[in-house]
């Protein structure tokens, strides 16, 4: 079954905490502080495979999940790192997030993190100085990246086939390649697109069928409007047109307007035209034909008459197929500025750049007893990490997060913009605490 759209909630794993211990053993006194950091969650890696040509198991598995991070541990022993977790999709697949896209696929082997494991929370080894000796705290580790992923499966081919319902493209695409689609004499025998490699004299080339495209297309009339998406990343557009159309200007004018409302740039795309079926006409009526055609096909594209049963004219227009293959893949790659994939073996989404930058905002909220009060809402990068990784269980770890305050800038100024001892600050989406320790 071929599916080309999904949804699945993608999940990093949690960075595990760190320890808080202290060294005990015979005859050594007062052994100090030894609790191991936590380690760091695991993220949530795809890669493109070719060997995958469907995004079927992802309506049967729509959450993806990497592994935590494990807490640390006595004797200054780090968590273990959770395991990443790697998920193949198909070359051609588009990753978005709330409507942007995120990650985009395009070649076999490419590895993009899509959601990125939480650093693990120090343990209070790290916090032992001269003046703080037997530190009774450690940092929680983070949560991971988790939101929902629209997956897209757009096909990668050199050559998309285009035009109405029953024009022979499911019949030229299986005589010239290795592909089986389903052929019948009735429109929309293909429901889903088909994938296929035709040889031409030393080389080949990959071809795209699509189910067939009538007028409204791209507003989502047929079936035009949920495959459309499959012929946007071909080099070349072949038209076919069947010869005994009524009116064969017309089908061609009629796809053209549709691949224009739905892609301007899938328009301006190389184009080759061809009739078909041709094998049950006379050469008078296949030259009417053509010159029907011409009248309305840009001067630049070539147009041939082929008959797939009959194997007629298919090696020229699959050697002009090649052609224009190969001179826009070469425009193309001209035009691309991107490194070669074995420069970078894993792209990583997101920069880990943080910010010092705060805000303050002043807000209301309401006490124990209902009075309202107000809140102390502050923001930025750099103190929202030091506030997601702070156990508000323990008072060292807030006293910690104040000094942090303190050394920013942030307590300076919420004192300026009113705050006393007592108001109550949040940090992101952290729990509120006082601003001085009461």
């Amino acid at each position: 079954m071929f599916v080309d759209t999904a949804r699945v909630t993608v999940q990093a794993g949690r960075g595990g905490d760190g320890a808080v211990s202290f060294r005990h053993e015979i005859y050594v006194d007062k052994g100090g502080p030894d609790g191991g950091d936590g380690g760091k969650g695991g993220d949530v890696i795809f890669v493109a495979s070719e060997n995958v040509n469907t995004l079927l198991d992802f309506r049967y598995k729509p959450e993806l999940k990497a592994q935590p991070g494990v807490a640390g541990s006595k004797k200054k022993m780090a968590g273990r790192m959770g395991v990443s977790l790697y998920v193949k999709v198909p070359v051609g697949t588009l990753v978005r997030r709330d409507g942007e896209i995120i990650a985009d696929l395009t070649r076999d082997g490419e590895q993009v993190i899509i959601a990125r494991g939480g650093d693990g929370g120090f343990g209070n080894a790290h916090f032992k100085s001269s003046v703080r000796q037997t530190p009774r705290m450690a940092e929680l580790g983070e949560d991971g990246d988790k939101f929902e992923a629209d997956l897209e499966l757009k096909l990668l081919a050199d050559i998309g086939l285009v035009g109405f319902p029953n024009a022979g493209k499911s019949t030229f695409l299986s005589v010239v390649s290795n592909a089986r689609p389903e052929i019948a004499d009735y429109a929309f025998t293909t429901l889903t697109p088909n994938l296929g490699v035709a040889d031409v004299d030393d080389g080949s080339i990959l071809i795209a069928d699509i189910p067939g495209l009538i007028e409204g297309a791209s507003e989502g009339k047929g079936l035009g409007d949920a495959f459309l998406r499959h012929v946007e990343r071909t080099a070349v557009l072949l038209h076919l047109i069947d010869a005994y159309s009524n009116d064969v200007a017309a089908s061609y004018r009629t796809i053209r307007h549709e691949l224009e409302r739905y892609s301007p740039d899938l328009a301006t795309r190389p184009e080759v035209v061809a009739l078909t079926k041709t094998d049950g006409l006379d050469d008078d009526l296949i030259a009417m034909q053509t010159e029907a055609l011409r009248a309305v096909v840009p001067a630049d594209t070539q147009l041939f008459a082929i008959s797939s049963t009959a194997h007629r004219g298919l090696q020229e227009l699959l050697r002009q197929l090649r052609h224009v293959v190969q001179t826009a893949r070469a425009a193309e790659q001209t035009e691309s500025l991107e490194p070669e994939l074995a420069d970078r073996p894993v792209i990583s989404l997101g920069s880990q750049e943080i910010s010092e930058a705060w805000f303050v905002e002043v807000d209301e909220t309401a006490d124990d007893d209902g009075a309202t009060i107000p809140l102390y809402r502050v923001t930025g990068d750099k103190i929202e990490k030091f506030a997601r990784r702070t156990n508000f269980d323990q008072f060292e770890s807030v006293n910690r997060l104040r000094d942090i305050m303190k050394r920013l800038g942030i307590s300076h100024e919420l004192s300026r913009r009113g705050a006393t001892g007592t108001s109550m600050i949040r940090i992101g989406s952290s729990r509120g605490f006082p601003l001085v320790e009461q």
